[in-house]
């Protein structure tokens, strides 16, 4: 009996041991589903370009985002960049907006960065490296125009006190990578505000005094214009130098990187790609800072100083830090002919055609003028003895400066107008033939500034 009895009992409870471990099976499969769902990559993240016409701003972004064909619009663009999280097995977008470099569509900064998406926006100031005469100009256009629209946002004095401390706690709690062959297998992340444990060290002089409390990286695009900027500017390494120390103090008040790209000849290209998903989306990143090639800079937030600045200095013996921009690097003439696209109004009609009949009446008197000496009276009658008719006036090679040389010529037209007269023509055909050849030696003799012998020279000084 106590057998039949404790048979089901053992059965039940291995029945209800076995439904507690599928019941927590479940329960560890659905914690796990909620912590991944939770470290998913946000999807509202974007970067918004800024920087003038034809500096390169839309070759960057194609080249960010694998386009091989980009194509140019107008006012504020808009395009994306895949992002894909292998860790995670995630994917994303991250949204870039490109704004016009024309002036009047700043304003269109409103649809872009908005007082709701602001802790959600990266910067990114594109400068053109081509022409270096233009840097200052186009840095201070477009930082006074992202300041001048973050005046007009409406972000509680708290929130922009907190993006502003979130930015200086980001320089200053920055480590430079290790660059050792097994530092690529460490994540190195910026570090949180919960880091307290870590000494953070007062800021420098120049420090982040233009705080907008926006992470912004500066692009020096088309770096490879550095070696046609010394051919054809004869540009010197202090000058490169001058440019980079000036951009780099810029940066420095605004907490900003720096890179040089270029798109043609790819380089920092994904160095800059990589650096951006380690900025916005915590992606590792192991690079250090490269300062040694003059086309292909990085110089990450938080790794700069002035005393670091001014090893640039060292190179720059015919100029001085200090000295202004525009006389370091003044814009030269026209590199290319000025097409003048002015609207040509064109004149009147009527008004155009009296005015070439006076010019052409006044041409007629003038030339009617000149001719009226020379003519001959109609009273004296044509060789031929023809009614109304008027002899030519011929040349007589005995005045024509007294030389036989322009006997010659002077019998080469009197052979011309001889020949005009048609029948009152008394010349033959073989004396126009050495006239004419003489003529044509003499002018070449003219023109070579040798003497020649003529065929009829003996005529020369004959009618």
């Amino acid at each position: 009996m106590r057998n039949i009895n404790m048979a089901p009992i053992s059965e039940k409870m291995g029945s209800e041991n076995g439904e507690k471990e599928e019941q927590n099976l479940w329960y560890s499969i659905l914690g796990e589903v909620s912590s991944h769902s939770s470290s998913k990559l946000p999807t509202n993240k974007s970067i918004i370009v800024l920087g003038d016409d034809e500096s390169g701003k839309t070759s960057m972004a194609a080249r960010l985002e694998g386009n091989e064909d980009p194509k140019k619009g107008s006012g504020l663009e808009y395009t994306y960049i895949d992002v894909r999280d292998e860790d995670r097995d995630d994917i994303t977008r991250c949204g870039v907006w490109l704004l016009d470099g024309d002036d009047d569509h700043s304003r269109m900064l409103q649809f872009a960065l908005t007082d709701e998406n602001i802790e959600d926006v990266l910067v990114i100031l594109v400068v053109d490296m081509s022409q270096p005469w233009n840097v200052k100009a186009s840095i201070e256009k477009w930082s006074q125009a992202l300041s001048s629209h973050m005046d007009q946002l409406k972000i509680t004095p708290q929130k922009m006190k907190n993006l502003k401390q979130k930015l200086i706690r980001q320089f200053q709690m920055y480590v430079e990578p290790d660059n050792t062959p097994d530092a690529s297998s460490k994540k190195i992340t910026v570090a949180t505000p919960n880091d307290e444990e870590q000494v953070l060290l007062p800021l420098g002089e120049t420090t982040l005094t233009s705080n907008l409390g926006l992470p912004i990286i500066v692009v020096c695009t088309k770096s490879d214009a550095v070696s046609s900027l010394e051919k054809e500017f004869d540009y010197k390494i202090e000058h490169f130098d001058y440019i980079q120390q000036f951009i780099r103090k810029f940066c420095l008040c605004y907490g900003a990187a720096l890179f040089y790209i270029s798109v043609k000849e790819e380089k920092n290209c994904e160095l800059l790609k990589k650096y951006l998903l380690h900025r916005i989306y915590d992606f590792p990143f192991n690079t250090p800072p490269l300062v040694v090639e003059k086309e292909a800079i990085f110089i990450p937030s938080g790794w700069d100083s002035l005393k670091k600045i001014s090893i640039c200095y060292e190179n720059m013996t015919n100029i001085k830090p200090d000295d202004p921009f525009e006389d370091v690097l003044s814009k030269p003439p026209n590199r290319k002919p000025f097409q003048d696209c002015r609207e040509i109004v064109a004149e009147d009609e009527q008004l155009f055609l009296i005015r070439q009949q006076n010019l052409l009446s006044k041409n007629i008197s003038q030339i009617k003028t000149a001719e009226s000496p020379q003519r001959p009276s109609k009273t004296s009658g044509s060789p031929s003895g023809t009614p109304g008719s008027t002899s030519k006036v011929k040349i007589d090679p005995s005045k024509a400066g007294g030389t036989p040389n322009e006997g010659v010529l002077a019998n080469f037209f009197n052979s011309l107008l001889s020949k005009k007269t048609g029948a009152g023509s008394t010349q033959s055909k073989a004396g126009d033939k050495a006239v004419r050849s003489d003529a044509k030696a003499e002018l070449d003799r003219m023109t070579r500034g040798k003497p020649v012998t003529t065929q009829a020279g003996s005529s020369a000084g004959t009618s």
